[in-house]
């Protein structure tokens, strides 16, 4: 099941979003001694539990065990877990940076903000099984979403293709972080190391495929020139190989849309 940002009830999300409480400020109310729990912990505690065994290992139950209370405890503070999915979401994309030097060009700026977003979900891989989209419309997501925008906001591009390329770049993004969250994970989740399964089957492939190389010439050529060669046999070569993918793929959407500014910019000189 799909476990969606901005589910929570519209009024109590917002609130709690822009706020830190499900209550309107009532200026006439005297506030005592602060309590023991506060929404902000809730949500930390939230995350180091994602943080630490995914978006599944999240409930209020959960929740509550690790800051010693009761579930029942925390509903006072966050209403449902629904609520809480969407101030984690927020929170987390709080440690995004909120400004970019474009001193030296567009390009440099948003490569930067293209490699400090992959680092972020490689780092809160939860973030990867919680679907935005639908925005939480939260002030650190807006922030996010402002700071990529302003990048590209003196180049005379209109909105709306302001807004593609600064979308088509976070989706490449998370496209390439998820099989690389994935490759972090399975060894946890299977028991078994990269390096062992690969050689269980490849050495499998000359007894069950002999006729390999006629029926997947392409392939066998690639390999021959050293397309699947591994570099670093210390470390992970999924990785390894992600890392050039998205090193690559980068800079040829970059490539595109740089060609696409150029053609599209109505900033004069």
């Amino acid at each position: 099941m799909v476990i969606y940002v901005g589910q929570g009830d519209p009024e109590k999300s917002m609130r709690l979003l822009w706020t830190g409480s499900v209550e309107p400020e009532n200026p006439q109310v005297r506030r005592g001694p602060k309590a023991g729990l506060t929404a902000g912990s809730i949500v930390a505690a939230a995350i180091a539990l994602a943080d630490e065994g995914g978006i599944d290992a999240v409930s209020m139950r959960a929740v509550g065990q690790r800051l010693g209370k009761t579930p029942m405890a925390l509903y006072t503070y966050v209403p449902s877990k629904a609520e809480l999915i969407d101030l984690m979401w927020d929170t987390a994309l709080g440690e995004l940076p909120d400004d970019y030097d474009t001193g030296e060009g567009w390009r440099p700026a948003l490569r930067r903000w293209a490699h400090d977003l992959r680092a972020f979900l490689l780092r809160h891989p939860w973030i990867l099984d919680v679907s935005g989209a639908r925005v939480g419309m939260g002030p650190n997501e807006t922030r996010n979403q402002e700071t990529s925008a302003r990048i590209l906001a003196g180049l005379g591009l209109p909105g709306a293709a302001l807004m593609s390329c600064i979308w088509s770049v976070g989706s490449f993004v998370h496209g390439n972080a998820r099989p690389m969250a994935e490759t972090r994970q399975a060894e946890v989740v299977t028991g078994v190391g990269e390096t062992e399964w690969w050689l269980a089957r490849s050495r499998m492939l000359e007894e069950v495929a002999p006729d390999y190389a006629e029926r997947f010439p392409v392939l066998t050529r690639m390999a021959a020139e050293g397309a699947f060669d591994q570099v670093d046999l210390e470390g992970s070569y999924l990785e390894a190989e992600y890392d050039t993918v998205f090193e690559f793929g980068l800079e040829r959407m970059l490539d595109g849309l740089e060609r696409f500014i150029d053609a599209h910019s109505t900033r004069e000189g």
